[in-house]
């Protein structure tokens, strides 16, 4: 992270966070734990609206801080990345360590899930090896005691030597008492005396002989005992950090190095001896009533993690929600669609009762503001269903278990098990699902999982998808079985982008992106009763707003740039006449025509307005409009020459081809270089061409 001497305590996080820190008035903590123990939200129930996130400098990792008012004290709590370890060295584990060990904070708490109290005191003991401000949070009381499993909070305490607090911060519980606790450590008003791990001989006295160099060498800079693990550890990567934070290289210092000796497998005896003694303090603390106390969920996940239906189930789940948001978002839709074309007819009196000039209001109304209109109107409803959904599901704990039955997919397609949860993400939007890349640590497997997101639909090409598959797969009538057929299609089309997705992972994987898969811990997080409230609220705000906010300002310009190309003549024809006309060849050989080639290009800003282009450009009207029916638009389509091979490739095409404005916009600021922005870009608008040249040359040579 490039740590200094200035860039520490209340400097480090002025300059990584963005903040402005009075230290009288604010105290500054450090929330940590492993994922699925309810960190976020413990912060988000402190903090409220008052927080902030943003990428940590120098990563792509996002961190959250806000403020919390408590005893005229404002508290500065810092989400810190969860992770399960502070040994290793992913961008998350590096971010949460070094800021506890270098940031000093005023104290720190470690959140830890009660119904698995022995997994999460890993995690504990480390930080305890750092510093000696912590607060032992345990969350989810409520859920251990509808398990039966108690926790004798007490004893807990006075064996790890720190307060220790019972919440339920879903409901509140326990969060003023954790406060207050972690009010009085911060202060010094309460001492604490943590429980140090007792390592085998030799590391003991290894230890005992670095630390009275170390103390004076590093003054009360770092805790001596823990620095002096490090030096017998000898991992560079944190020893890195630990030099460029004192400003001298510790870890090439003669006289320390001379006392240490080197032991075979001693990166496991101190990791083996952190988890022994996690297991043994849980027993002394951990009772449980009923020794199935997990049964029922273990019950579920025999069905939904089996090799038999575990991948059916996941099919079924996922065509239910994109029935769902197929149904649900064609009312708003058009609600939408309908303001936003009386307010255009308010807009035009506007200009007309000011004698503005037609030409501007071309431009800007029927170009820029019915470009905006079309993709709020047609983006918005599907997002606002799709990512609450989505957001369901991962409140139910349901998408680690997709991460688990996919994962050996990934495996072999040499990419990591968590791309299955970033793609996930994808169908709601794949800019989402490219920021959602951040929780892959390896850099190789994050590359592959950007690059590959764009092969599965998001939101804004359903709308191509739904109407392509409605009038020539499942028939323009108003058959009951239209709807039901649809959503199987585009099911259908889900599965082969996924497949599409593994594949090109493989080959990304054996050529430009060399490398062997890396391993990750995936936890099954116990069933949890899904707050709807807060869903629609982190839903809503942080993907739907947050994304719909990125593609208007793309779609704004584009919307001018549509309409010079539809307005402006050469000769007889329009400029999108004659940029048609010039694909028109090469777009015959991959069973298209130039029209739908320029609409796809046109519609790089955003995919929603793939289909508005096209019914312009075929109706010569100068500016994007919607056509009554389906009814209409198949009548329109067949007579510019569409037949079922046509509508198969501009499926296939829908589903493979470069990536929205907006997610390469993000894939740029993820990536931080124009080189994997342009391979996003070529990699699947080539395997889209040569997909519909393969099927158009095939079909034809048989038909």
């Amino acid at each position: 992270m490039g740590l200094t001497n200035q860039s520490t305590g209340l400097f480090l996080m002025k300059d990584m966070l963005d903040i402005k820190i009075d230290p009288e008035k604010d105290i500054v903590i450090a929330l940590a734990g492993n994922p699925n123990t309810g960190k976020s939200t413990l912060f988000n129930s402190l903090t409220g609206m008052k927080q902030h996130t943003g990428n940590w400098t120098g990563k792509t990792v996002t961190t959250a801080h806000g403020s919390y008012e408590y005893k005229d004290k404002n508290f500065i709590l810092v989400d810190l990345p969860g992770t399960y370890s502070l040994l290793s060295n992913s961008a998350e584990e590096e971010i949460a360590r070094d800021f506890i060990c270098f940031g000093n904070p005023n104290a720190t708490i470690v959140i830890a899930d009660a119904t698995c109290l022995e997994r999460n005191l890993n995690l504990l003991l480390q930080t305890l090896e750092m510093t000696d401000k912590v607060v032992l949070c345990v969350n989810l009381i409520d859920e251990a005691n509808r398990k039966k499993i108690n926790i004798n909070l007490k004893e807990l305490s006075n064996i790890l030597g720190i307060p220790v607090v019972g919440t339920s911060a879903r409901s509140g519980y326990g969060v003023d008492e954790l406060m207050e606790a972690v009010y009085k450590v911060s202060k010094g008003e309460i001492i604490t005396n943590p429980l140090k791990i007792k390592y085998n001989s030799f590391v003991e006295d290894t230890i005992e002989k670095l630390s009275p160099k170390l103390e004076e060498l590093c003054g009360d800079k770092l805790e001596s005992r823990w620095l002096a693990l490090k030096l017998i550890d000898g991992e560079d990567f944190i020893l890195k950090s630990i030099d460029k934070y004192l400003g001298f290289n510790i870890s090439e210092d003669e006289s320390l190095l001379s006392l240490i000796k080197t032991e075979e497998n001693i990166t496991y005896e101190i990791a083996s001896s952190i988890v022994k003694e996690s297991e043994n303090v849980a027993n002394k603390v951990v009772h449980f009533e009923k020794s199935d106390y997990n049964h029922i969920d273990r019950k579920i996940d025999d069905i939904l993690t089996s090799k038999t239906f575990g991948i059916p189930i996941m099919i079924l789940m996922l065509a239910l929600i994109f029935w769902f948001t197929i149904k649900g978002a064609n009312y708003p839709s058009q609600l939408l669609s309908d303001m936003f074309f009386f307010l255009e007819d308010k807009l035009t009196q506007l200009f007309l009762s000011n004698g503005w000039s037609q030409g501007l209001h071309d431009m800007l109304v029927l170009g820029v503001y019915r470009t905006l209109g079309w993709v709020i109107s047609v983006m918005l409803p599907p997002m606002a269903i799709f990512f609450p959904l989505f957001t369901l599901l991962e409140d139910l704990g349901y998408l680690p278990r997709v991460a688990f039955n996919l994962d050996n997919f990934f495996k072999k397609a040499c990419a990591h098990g968590k791309q299955a949860l970033t793609m996930c993400m994808g169908f709601g939007c794949n800019a989402a699902g490219v920021i959602g890349c951040r929780i892959i640590d390896s850099p190789r497997e994050r590359l592959i999982a950007i690059i590959t997101n764009f092969f599965v639909p998001c939101n804004g090409r359903f709308p191509t998808l739904i109407a392509v598959t409605t009038i020539f797969i499942a028939g323009a009538s108003n058959s009951s079985f239209q709807s039901l057929i649809a959503t199987l299609t585009i099911t259908g089309v889900i599965v082969l982008g996924v497949i599409v997705t593994l594949l090109m992972s493989k080959f990304l994987s054996k050529t430009i992106l060399k490398g062997v898969p890396s391993s990750f811990t995936l936890e099954l997080p116990p069933y949890r009763k899904p707050q709807v409230g807060k869903i629609l609220v982190r839903s809503i705000l942080d993907r739907t707003i947050f994304v719909l906010g990125r593609a208007v300002a793309i779609a704004a310009p584009a919307g001018l740039i549509i309409w010079i190309m539809a307005n402006i003549k050469a000769g007889n024809m329009t400029l999108l006449d004659h940029s048609a006309n010039f694909l028109n060849p090469f777009a015959q050989l991959i069973g298209m025509d130039g029209y739908i080639l320029m609409a796809f290009i046109l519609g790089l800003p955003a995919n929603e307005i793939v289909m508005p282009i096209l019914i312009m450009s075929y109706m010569s009207t100068g500016a994007m409009i919607e056509l009554d029916s389906l009814n209409a638009l198949r009548d329109l389509l067949v007579a510019n020459g569409w037949t079922w091979l046509t509508a198969i490739n501009v499926m296939l095409f829908c589903l493979m081809h470069f990536p929205c404005g907006t997610t390469l916009l993000t894939i740029k600021k993820e990536t931080q270089s124009w080189k994997w922005t342009a391979v996003s870009f070529i990699l699947p608008t080539a395997l889209g061409i040569l997909t519909c040249f393969t099927v158009t040359q095939v079909v034809r040579l048989f038909i």
